[in-house]
């Protein structure tokens, strides 16, 4: 079933439809080096051999999870005898695949081909190149990115698939329901026609194949989750689950979890970011929810998968809902910007400490006023260093925690902030 022109591929319109920059490069027959980024089974195979089959090009396939650079360096060799050859119709097209799964020397070797012209480079990878792929590479390849395909492709790609294979054509097919289908597809054009020959096997001889919903459920009995825990998946869904907590959005926050939770994530990792948000964006507003963040590390730790999912969820729900602060994160961030500034600062000699005679004599700890000498256990002084004196480091946020703070230090320090 797989497509060999652009008028068979389904999807991705934005690069392959009308104006599309590929469709753009195949008919005018000069197609430069590029990278295709998508998750699986969305056509990156598919649309680096019709670009082969289109322009006529010699095309050269590796991957990477079984080539190494000998391999490699063979390849460029029979694309160089090519390029010479006076029957060649343009420069050799050389595809990778998975090629963030190359090393950086493999990634090197291709180097001096891609930049001499020797061939044109169409890699595919599942993984974001900017962290995969390295610079030089890129500066000289273009990366388009695939989507999954979305419920009218995939119904577009059933269609055809009845229509044109020989055996759901000749077995018959009642489609009463496709949602299951589709959602156990996920995008994935590749998964959808798994299921379908699935179907076809599971189906009794000389019956139509029915596709209905829970003809689907009972074939697959589960839906394995989308989820790589070391790679761009790992760190999309955790930075939205992040987000969604510190946008107090506690529906959003618990399904990213409920995606972590199903995708194998480890649920410590999970338990720390908690921990991250409870100071970071919750803070001084609340400062019982780092209470309760600790408090769900430890219960994770002790009582595991699947019942850790519950405190997760309780924190998750506590955190999103909660009344929202940086003025702690902001603060220490202003701190260690004006140490890095001004540098090692004395202490003013009442600040400091007088273990000996030598040190009360050159005025350790003079003049230092103890708090709890004064009413209310408080006595201006300044703690700053001289040259920062009157130095403002922390502002509070607007919310009521930190406003009864604010009411407290004003009546402190008063307007000039002097200490």
């Amino acid at each position: 079933m797989r497509p060999r022109t652009l008028d068979d591929y389904i999807g991705q319109t934005h690069l392959v439809g009308p104006g599309g920059v590929l469709r753009r490069m195949i008919e005018s027959g000069r197609v430069a080096s590029f990278i295709l980024w998508g998750p699986p089974g969305v056509g990156k195979t598919t649309l680096a051999r019709i670009v082969a089959n289109s322009t006529g090009c010699e095309f050269h396939t590796l991957s990477a999870v079984t080539s190494g650079v000998k391999d490699v360096r063979e390849i460029i060799d029979a694309c160089r005898r090519d390029a010479q050859s006076m029957f060649s119709k343009g420069r050799p097209i050389l595809f990778i695949d998975e090629i963030h799964r190359f090393s950086k020397s493999q990634q090197d070797s291709l180097l001096g081909a891609v930049e001499q012209g020797v061939v044109t480079l169409i890699g595919a990878t599942t993984e974001n190149p900017s962290f995969e792929v390295i610079r030089p590479l890129l500066s000289r390849a273009q990366v388009y990115t695939l989507r999954p395909l979305d419920e009218s492709e995939l119904r577009s790609l059933l269609d055809h698939t009845l229509a044109a294979d020989e055996v759901m054509a000749s077995r018959g097919v009642d489609v009463r329901e496709t949602t299951a289908l589709f959602r156990y597809a996920g995008g994935d054009a590749r998964k959808l026609l798994n299921i379908l020959e699935l179907l076809e096997q599971s189906a009794p001889l000389g019956k139509p194949i029915v596709i209905d919903d829970a003809t689907v459920t009972d074939s697959l009995q589960q839906n394995p989750q989308a989820y790589d825990k070391g790679g761009e998946m790992h760190y999309d869904i955790i930075s939205a689950f992040i987000k969604s907590v510190r946008g107090s959005d506690p529906d959003a926050a618990l399904y990213w979890l409920a995606r972590m939770i199903a995708g194998g994530e480890d649920p410590e990792f999970i338990a720390r970011r908690l921990l991250i948000l409870a100071s970071e964006d919750i803070g001084l507003a609340n400062p019982n929810a780092l209470l309760l963040a600790n408090a769900t590390f430890d219960a994770v730790q002790k009582i595991g998968m699947p019942e850790g999912r519950i405190p997760l969820a309780e924190c998750t729900v506590y955190l999103a809902t909660s009344a929202k602060s940086n003025s702690a994160y902001m603060g220490i961030a202003a701190a260690l910007g004006e140490v890095e500034r001004s540098g090692n600062l004395p202490v003013p000699l009442h600040l400091r400490n007088a273990p000996t005679a030598l040190m009360k004599k050159l005025g350790y700890g003079v003049n230092y006023k103890y708090s709890h000498d004064y009413p209310g256990n408080f006595v201006r002084q300044q703690f700053m260093p001289d040259s920062l004196r009157g130095t403002r480091l922390w502002t509070p946020c607007d919310n009521p925690a930190e406003a009864t703070l604010a009411a407290r230090q004003q009546a402190r320090w008063g307007d000039s902030g002097a200490k």
